[in-house]
């Protein structure tokens, strides 16, 4: 499993660069590692304070991580954060996050930059979000007993850690100094393999959320177009979801305003999303005024970084992905009490497996399964305000992995002093 292991990742680093001339993530990836360790030695050169190791996949992994970084950063002041992304879509979209003193790309992993990132970044502490299990990074850490945590972890017995074969992967694992599970069935497939470093300490998306909620922006541009109506909103839609939801926007666009938020806001998909809408209906965020933006009926969002906000301005809201890939993040939605609506992917996702069975979302296969439940919710007097109270309760209830988190990180400082 090793050899095969060193081989993939030799075959991708090789993909990359195959793929860069004519794929743009690809591109991004081989542009953000090019003469990496040139430039992270030039940034930590002069760097004399401590340094806590931050790694994320991408950007999803980022919303995660982000409250225990800025809950360190608010212990530790006089230490500096270091963000590592593997994914464009993380790097490029949080490259200038203020929370983080270095931000970077990280080298594909291998023994020779392991060994080389660690000399030149010298972390106290390593944390890496959900899914990161990278075999010469964390045995390099642990040879040089730097303290490693996976924060927010989660398990499926599908996984090839829980495999006759996963002897190799089932070594990463222990290599964790402690592993924070979101969930009791994740913390017992671990017992099984005897994992025994790790607890449950929940979900910090939770606890993100409830910030975001507590902080939120307001939008003018938005509140006008609303215009004091219900407001259906559609975030991270894909062409799948679009399928699904146009009919019940045809059938409610005089009951309700719509909000769309594609995943992918590039020119020719916004296009692409605007001529399947009635032009006269629709207008794009960018071409928007306030003073008139109130005669729409359906508004496209064509940039990035507002769609927490904009899940404030929602009475009911659909979640896109579920349809391809894997749904995105619903709980962005679910703070501000919005009965929910999906695609059929939703397995892998604790939070929307619970508000499925809390009677607070409803997953869909088709265009006439969304109308057939949205009108029951839309219809029945009351249902609305249920959702809405069981929700935020949820929410509310799940809340404290941060917190939990960094009483073990402080614990930990004093043993190792």
């Amino acid at each position: 499993m090793k050899l095969l292991y060193d081989i993939g990742l030799k075959a991708y680093g090789a993909a990359i660069a195959l793929a860069a001339p004519f794929n743009e993530k690809a591109k991004l990836m081989q542009q953000g590692r090019e003469r990496q360790f040139e430039k992270l030695k030039q940034a930590f050169e002069a760097n004399q304070a401590q340094v806590a190791w931050f790694h994320c996949a991408s950007l999803g992994e980022f919303e995660q991580g982000r409250p225990v970084m800025e809950a360190y950063k608010t212990e530790f002041p006089d230490h500096k954060i270091l963000l590592t992304f593997f994914s464009p879509s993380g790097y490029e979209v949080r490259k200038n996050y203020t929370g983080a003193d270095y931000i970077f790309y990280l080298p594909l992993d291998s023994a020779a930059n392991a060994k080389r990132f660690l000399d030149i970044t010298k972390p106290k502490i390593a944390l890496f979000v959900k899914y990161e299990f990278w075999h010469y990074y964390l045995l390099e850490l642990e040879l040089r007993n730097i303290p490693v945590l996976s924060v927010s972890a989660i398990f499926r017995k599908d996984q090839v850690f829980f495999k006759s074969y996963g002897d190799f992967y089932r070594s990463i694992l222990r290599r964790f100094t402690h592993i924070y599970t979101q969930n009791t069935s994740s913390l017992e497939l671990l017992h099984t393999i005897n994992i025994n470093n790790a607890s449950i300490a929940g979900d910090t998306r939770f606890d993100r959320v409830l910030q975001t909620a507590a902080s939120v922006k307001a939008i003018p541009l938005v509140e006008a177009f609303a215009a004091g109506k219900d407001v259906f909103m559609v975030g991270s839609s894909w062409p799948a979801d679009m399928e699904v939801l146009l009919p019940l926007l045809r059938q409610h666009s005089s009951d309700l305003k719509f909000i769309i938020a594609p995943h992918e806001v590039n020119e020719a998909s916004i296009q692409t999303l605007m001529q399947r809408l009635d032009k006269k209906d629709t207008i794009r965020f960018s071409q928007a005024s306030e003073a008139l933006v109130a005669d729409y009926k359906v508004l496209v969002i064509d940039n990035i970084g507002m769609l927490s906000s904009l899940y404030s301005y929602g009475t009911y809201a659909y979640v896109g992905g579920a349809f391809g890939k894997g749904l995105h993040n619903t709980l962005e939605a679910a703070v501000f009490g919005l009965p929910l609506f999906f695609g059929p992917k939703y397995d892998k996702f604790q939070e929307a497996k619970d508000l499925v069975t809390l009677g607070c979302a409803f997953p869909v296969k088709d265009a006439d399964e969304l109308l057939q439940k949205f009108e029951q919710v839309f219809k029945v007097p009351g249902r609305h305000q249920s959702i809405a109270d069981k929700e935020i309760t949820y929410v509310k209830e799940q809340a404290g992995a941060t917190a939990r988190i960094m009483a073990d990180i402080k614990s930990l400082f004093r043993q190792n002093k």
